[in-house]
């Protein structure tokens, strides 16, 4: 990018493309910062590793992975998170849940990964074994459990006897809302980029049944809309803090000891 004869360098973003990510899409697609930002859009866990390796600025991060990346600075206050059912990260199974002894998780999330095993210990009560799951190369065993994950759990999950909402258990089990993904930088940015930023995410957020459109015929247009409206809450509030750093507060050693607050 080019500006009064000068090189400016634009700055990189990992995004998502799956259905609960429209709104953020569309508004950093269709607001002015999109002559300033160069999008590339990867699952999850992918955006975690291009903070983690330098080749992006700035990412939509599972919060698992956040303490993973030097520097990481939360610079949002919008997230996908949810304060009741989520409808998109689900613990589908062939079996009951006092019955599963194989738990196979998707491996394009580092959070649904880390929210089953502390589910499974602290709150189910359950001992599974835990493999993982590429759903790009596997096919779906209808007698088995998973974990799934976006638009494979939006697709999918109503073909399991027994499916378990995700955040609903967390909810059930905390009383506090989950937090799954975070805008994040790993580096410092100007403050008026960061204003601008939110703004692209608010202007999204305003077009919600547009931002839709993108992922029609791949699922009806107004369950599309109903579930970014209904499933998904957007705003990083503060007891949605609070759900995060409980969350935090029960990951394994080696993650816990490099969580701190950011942003």
């Amino acid at each position: 990018m080019w500006l009064n004869g000068e090189e400016i360098m634009q700055v990189r973003v990992s995004a998502i493309s799956y259905l609960n990510t429209a709104p953020f899409v569309y508004g950093l697609e269709n607001h002015p910062i999109s002559k300033k930002i160069e999008i590339e859009y990867v699952a999850p866990a992918i955006t975690a590793f291009n903070l983690i390796n330098g080749t992006s600025d700035v990412g939509l991060v599972p919060v698992a992975a956040i303490p993973l990346i030097k520097n990481a600075s939360i610079i949002s206050d919008y997230c996908i998170g949810a304060d009741g059912a989520v409808a998109s990260v689900l613990l589908c199974s062939g079996k009951p849940l006092n019955e599963i002894d194989r738990l196979y998780l998707d491996t394009e999330s580092r959070t649904s990964v880390l929210l089953a095993r502390i589910l499974s210990e602290n709150f189910w009560k359950i001992s599974p074994e835990f493999y993982d799951f590429d759903f790009s190369e596997e096919e779906l065993d209808l007698t088995k459990s998973y974990i799934l994950i976006g638009d494979k759990a939006l697709t999918h999950g109503n073909l399991f006897p027994y499916v378990y909402d995700m955040a609903e258990e967390w909810i059930k089990y905390k009383n506090l809302p989950f937090v799954f993904a975070c805008w994040v930088s790993n580096k410092e940015l100007d403050p008026s980029f960061i204003a601008e930023f939110n703004d692209a995410l608010r202007f999204g957020m305003a077009n919600i049944e547009k931002s839709a459109e993108r992922f029609v015929p791949r699922f009806d247009r107004d369950y599309a809309i109903r579930y970014l409206k209904t499933n998904i809450s957007y705003n990083l509030s503060a007891d949605k803090r609070a759900g995060l750093s409980e969350f935090w507060s029960l990951a394994p050693d080696e993650l816990k000891s490099k969580v701190r607050w950011f942003g």
